[in-house]
């Protein structure tokens, strides 16, 4: 027998080195055919829209996901969410896929940094073996969690035979803080903001949103007996107005239904304050806003704890003072720690926490409600559980895990996405940044356009490849925007004095009106901090934040700008009819499938099956509603228009429409020419979606636009044109406020901001403030380094 083995003697189960994709045609993807080689980095590129996402997300991660769920019980299916097979015609390969996506952390606002990273769990069972002095199990240190008293008969089964004992007042310890409920903060209501107390009921004296009396609110407050609806609130009795306001949920019978009768405002904490401000709509955090003020809780002073467990200490700290500290602090601090009994509990939570330090999110503390983490931020909180993981040969999926990174952090991101590559596991990368794509071991380029315009496979190959190759992204690889050779002259200044939010040091700036002004530094550096403390909020200001918006599948860029409002008033004023007919939401929608176009079919534990409406054809109106035409088209095709169509089409003739043409100019001026009017906004990208919010913002009234990041989900090609709509903001007259990494954006702006010089408290200073010819001349800071090299400097 030979001692060596020929080359063709592979073990069969070493040939499965590649997932094949065949037919692909989720969203706009045109019968895509791809193999991918596995235990590789593959960069998938593209313009915004172009498909990246259905392919990596919507295709192959969706099956994945899918065949995972199918192993468990239908019972257990039963639990989980129900995945429709992608449209395509074979996978083959496949692995587990874990997805590190863009979507924020739950805005609870019990949910903080600590809670989603369990590193308040490992905290909590820490401070029960060692706290000082001992007050009682994991559980009495956690802020979700009320102390509990009981009494009574506690019944025991025991071989057969039931022991009964008597309990009184047993003592469930738990951490929250009665006051505010574990919140942290009280809130307190302004009455003159929930009812105009001169009107009765029935004459709609409550103002707060969808309390209407024609619906069941007015039926359940009628029926229950306890005041008179037509008595104007001011006449009220101290025992009817205490119903009204403060009444716990009581059982009642109106028209022989069994309903619950509460109080207004018990009704509105539950329903409205027990969600985070940012994650409310508009008119509800508008009403929020104007109608509660929030103030620290005096008993528990903002820690959300009980007395207690504030008393109780490890190393001289209590759990608050711990969480509240900068995770990189609470790194050493832990390090000081030496007992044997907890060691393989220290152990964890060094580890967890120089995972923080290592991915660039040191600066955070354990304390930060993790609904006003950024989005790039939020993704590299989720990807700190796999760092060190013990798992290999798994498909890990990101979505630009570079966004929201100074170029200084993109190297430790690129340095851990190699780390993960190089244990066996196969790393897909949906980015834009050239830094990323530099390190891909084989790129994909998706194009050549977006939307209809693209869904094909353009390029693949490596990165040499790429950039000979005659594509959108390879033309655009090597991209380098030049300095400004003039600077706009500015025309005032905004004034900043004291500003000492979050890590800010006691900042003074002038930040100059009228040109366009980019602040910039690393992560945490206080860019945010200063912005949204300092400058949001005073009177002409518009702000622009990386806020996801939220839609439907019956919303679509006519519904979200306000575009449909206009179309809708005109379409009804040509034809003599009313325009909520020309709703799809409304009178005007198809009885078959209430204004959908599909038909779902719910098949249990198996995917739901979604149908086009036969009656309408997917149409979403009415046959009779497609009667009516204006400019000769009717509703339906109106909404089928791409931008590009619509322009001309409401910008003269018979369908004339300044308001909708407005809107229209708008959006082609972001990129998004190629979208169609009634497009569901659950296909948009999130480059798209970006854009479309900044179309939205761009016709508020305002002097001063601040923009959080705007290149977030931009492919290079789209960033060009993002920086001519901002000169255009400028040449307005407006002033144009940008917080961002890109470098093409700073060395294109008139005047530079950049606070450092390090993140948390290694930050919170002005280092630099000029011109970017300036920055780039000096290269004393980070920014100034990165941006010189990057220009060419």
């Amino acid at each position: 027998m030979s001692a060596t083995s020929s080359p063709s003697d592979v073990h069969a189960a070493d040939s499965h080195d590649l997932i094949r994709v065949q037919g692909a045609r989720e969203n706009n993807l045109k019968d895509v055919s791809i193999e991918i080689p596995k235990r590789r980095l593959t960069v998938f590129t593209g313009v915004s829209g172009s498909g990246k996402s259905s392919l990596v997300f919507g295709t192959i991660a969706a099956e994945s996901q899918r065949m995972i769920n199918e192993t468990y019980s239908a019972f257990v299916q039963g639990f989980m969410p129900t995945l429709s097979r992608p449209e395509v015609d074979l996978l083959d390969g496949l692995t587990t896929a874990i997805i590190v996506d863009q979507e924020r952390l739950g805005s609870n606002p019990r949910s903080t940094v600590g809670t989603v990273t369990d590193a308040n769990a490992m905290l909590r069972i820490l401070y029960s073996r060692l706290g000082e002095p001992h007050i009682g199990p994991p559980t009495a240190y956690s802020f979700n969690v009320p102390t509990r008293t009981a009494s009574g008969v506690m019944s025991t089964d025991k071989a057969g035979r039931t022991e009964k004992s008597v309990v009184r007042n047993a003592v469930y310890l738990g951490g929250m803080c009665p006051r505010c409920e574990g919140m942290g903060a009280v809130s307190d209501f302004d009455l003159t903001a929930l009812y105009d107390e001169s009107k009765s009921l029935s004459g709609g004296a409550l103002t707060i949103p969808g309390y209407s009396m024609d619906g069941w609110y007015g039926r359940i407050f009628s029926g229950s007996g306890y005041f008179d609806m037509d008595k104007p609130i001011s006449k009220f009795t101290k025992k009817e107005l205490d119903d009204l306001l403060y009444r716990e949920p009581t059982k009642i019978k109106v028209e022989g239904i069994n309903l619950t009768y509460e109080g207004i405002i018990p009704k509105i904490q539950k329903s409205m304050l027990s969600k985070d401000l940012d994650a409310m709509q508009p008119h509800i955090r508008a009403f929020v806003e104007r109608a509660v003020t929030f103030q620290t809780c005096p008993e528990c002073d903002g820690t959300r704890l009980t007395k207690e467990v504030l008393a109780s200490k490890v190393k001289g700290k209590n759990i608050a003072e711990v969480c509240a500290m900068q995770i990189s602090d609470v790194a050493e601090w832990v390090r000081t720690i030496d007992d044997s009994s907890v060691a393989p509990l220290l152990a964890g939570l060094q580890h967890l926490f120089d995972a923080f330090a290592q991915i660039g999110l040191g600066y955070l503390s354990l304390d930060r409600p993790s609904g006003t983490l950024s989005g790039g931020e939020a993704q590299r909180t989720k990807m700190i559980r796999h760092l060190g993981s013990s798992l290999t040969d798994i498909t890990y999926v990101f979505d630009e895990p570079t966004i929201g990174m100074h170029p200084h952090d993109i190297e430790r991101m690129n340095t851990l996405l190699l780390q993960l590559r190089d244990k066996g596991n196969t790393v897909l990368v949906v980015e834009h940044k050239p830094e990323t794509i530099a390190i891909a071991d084989h790129v994909v380029d998706l194009g050549p356009g977006a939307g209809t315009s693209g869904g094909t496979v353009c390029f693949e190959g490596t990165l040499d490849g790429l950039r000979g190759s005659d594509t959108i992204t390879g033309r655009h690889l090597d991209d380098r925007a030049s300095l400004r050779e003039s600077v706009r002259p500015a025309s005032g200044a905004l004034e900043v004095r004291g500003a000492s939010a979050h890590n800010l040091r006691d900042v003074d700036v002038d930040i100059p009106l009228g040109v366009l002004c980019v602040f910039t530094g690393v992560a945490g550096s206080g860019k945010s901090s200063l912005i949204n403390g300092s400058v949001a909020g005073r009177d002409g200001v518009v702000l622009i934040d990386q806020g996801a918006i939220r839609g439907s599948r019956r919303s679509n860029p006519a519904t979200y700008t306000g575009l449909l409002e206009p179309i809708r008033k005109a379409f009804a004023k040509a034809n003599g009819v009313k325009p909520a007919l020309f709703s799809s939401n409304s009178e005007g929608a198809c009885p078959g499938c209430n204004g959908a176009g599909v038909i779902y079919t719910e098949l249990g534990v198996m995917a739901t099956v979604a149908s086009t409406c036969e009656e309408c054809e997917g149409r979403r109106f009415q046959a009779s509603v497609l009667e009516y035409t204006f400019g000769g088209r009717n509703i339906a095709e109106v909404l089928a228009m791409p931008v590009s169509e619509a322009l001309p089409f409401f910008a003269d003739g018979d369908a004339h429409t300044p308001a909708a043409h407005r809107i229209l100019e708008r959006l082609a001026d972001v990129g998004l020419g190629y979208v169609s009017l009634g497009q569901p906004l659950t296909t948009l990208s999130g480059g798209e979606r970006q854009r479309l919010k900044l179309a939205t913002h761009m016709g508020e009234k305002g002097d001063v636009f601040v923009l959080d990041e705007p290149t977030t989900g931009l492919h290079l090609a789209d960033v060009e044109q993002l920086l001519g709509l901002l000169d255009r903001l400028v040449d307005s007259g407006k002033s144009v406020i940008v917080i961002e990494h890109h470098q093409a954006v700073m060395a294109h702006a008139d005047w530079i901001i950049d606070l450092g010089p390090g993140a948390g408290h290694d930050g919170g200073t002005i280092v630099f403030e000029g011109t970017p010819a300036d920055l780039v001349a000096g290269q004393s800071t980070l920014t100034g380094k990165h941006l010189a090299a990057y220009v060419g400097g």
